[in-house]
């Protein structure tokens, strides 16, 4: 079973990134509002909707990437665990039977 760990820092740091750019583009736009310049406030809306299109691009790939690792982690650990009681078919019965005695005894408690 292959042991995969995202890289969790560096996406968190990128997201961070793309929402500061996003969030400079976005002041810079309201504060050219201000100004009322129908020049700047077109560049700005511009860059202000490219920048929001990238940051939805990356976070939907993102999305997509970190989904399919998860999916991957849980096949592999159902890969596992099926191997094991291939494996050892008696102790995966006694640990059935053991965790079915212990939620009958929690579940009789009510």
């Amino acid at each position: 079973m292959a042991s995969r760990k995202p890289n969790t820092d560096a996406n968190t740091e990128q997201l961070k990134a793309d929402l500061h750019h996003l969030t400079q583009t976005i002041e810079e736009l309201v504060n050219a509002t201000a100004d009322d310049s129908r020049s700047n406030i077109k560049e700005l809306r511009e860059r202000a909707e490219k920048r929001l299109h990238d940051t939805r691009d990356r976070l939907e790939a993102r999305g997509e990437r970190l989904y399919g690792e998860a999916r991957d982690s849980v096949r592999d650990q159902v890969d596992a665990c099926d191997k094991y009681v291939h494996d050892n078919p008696w102790s995966s019965v006694g640990i059935a039977a053991a965790a079915g005695v212990v939620i009958g005894l929690l579940l009789g408690r009510r």
